[in-house]
């Protein structure tokens, strides 16, 4: 674990220059679109500010309240997912050619990535469903028998408790069985941009590769997802406390086009800097278990000219 961070951070350090000004052209980008939609989403903040008084919200309000709060986050997300997929595909590569000491610029990065983010899209888009899916189904015994009781509206208070205690079980083995999945697929984007397979051949790669190792790669995929949100968490600090200063404490304040900007930067800061650790570390992942599996390291040595 602690090599594997170690070869992340080396990366990101020896090569700076590309690392960075690919992780924070992303980040950059991404969090000016997403700024952008919110704010032109929530520009009508009057209506909004009646919600804050629950004796004058009505249902149309607050429905339309809620429908702006999710359109608003469909499409950030959606340009986070597009930004994600650029960053990933362009630092695996660099990751890649690191590991033979070989540089690698930022327009080499970009064309060596660019015919396959299209399929990594694929599976960018198909990973969380079937991780949601997972989850899903363990619930689906819980509300099968809630449902069938109809607890709700019947006051049927045991076969209420049965479902709850249901849902209580299959919500721990549903996100037993999305972690699975996560894991399981962890080091299928590595496999798909170095070994140009297809989205399923790369699914079925990842799987091949974790087999016999979920415990130690899903130890550090957590490692990996806990540094990215410390170093989020600590870019965030200084801009919240400026934007608390400059806008107040009222939570419709933090819509306004200054209080979004102030926000964005610190976003953009903790994106640039977790961006290189996540692909860095994945993408060694994946080269570890080559070595491991497949005696990577012996083509590793003949490409370097060692």
């Amino acid at each position: 674990m602690g090599e594997i961070l170690d070869g992340a951070v080396t990366t990101t350090r020896l090569y700076w220059r590309t690392v960075f000004g690919i992780s924070a052209a992303v980040a950059l980008g991404t969090q000016v679109a997403g700024s952008t939609v919110t704010g032109l989403w929530f520009r009508d903040l009057a209506g909004l500010n009646k919600l804050s008084d629950p004796d004058t919200a009505d249902l149309h309000e607050v429905l339309d309240a809620f429908r702006k709060s999710m359109g608003s986050l469909t499409v950030a997300s959606l340009v986070g997912l597009v930004g994600s997929i650029i960053a990933s595909a362009m630092l695996t590569i660099v990751v890649s050619r690191a590991v033979l000491g070989r540089p690698t610029s930022v327009g080499d990065a970009w064309r060596n990535a660019r015919p396959r983010l299209l399929a990594l899209t694929g599976l960018f888009l198909l990973l969380p469903v079937l991780i949601t899916a997972a989850f899903a189904i363990g619930l689906t015994p819980g509300l099968a028998v809630a449902a069938a009781s109809d607890a709700g509206l019947s006051g049927d208070l045991e076969g209420g408790g049965a479902g709850a205690g249901l849902l209580v079980l299959g919500g721990f083995a549903g996100m037993a069985a999305a972690a699975w999945v996560w894991v399981r697929f962890s080091l299928a984007a590595p496999a798909l941009m170095l070994e140009k397979q297809g989205v399923f051949t790369a699914m079925r790669r990842s799987a091949k590769l974790v087999k016999g190792a979920g415990w130690r790669i899903f130890g550090i995929q957590v490692l990996a997802a806990f540094i990215v949100f410390m170093i989020g968490s600590m870019a965030q600090i200084p801009t919240s406390l400026i934007d608390g200063i400059v806008t107040g404490e009222s939570s419709m304040d933090h819509l306004t086009w200054t209080s979004l900007i102030i926000n964005g930067i610190g976003s953009a800061i903790g994106s640039a800097l977790a961006l290189p650790i996540t692909a860095g570390m994945t993408a060694l992942l994946y080269m570890d278990q080559r070595i491991r599996r497949e005696s990577l390291d012996i083509e590793l040595a003949r490409a370097a000219g060692m």
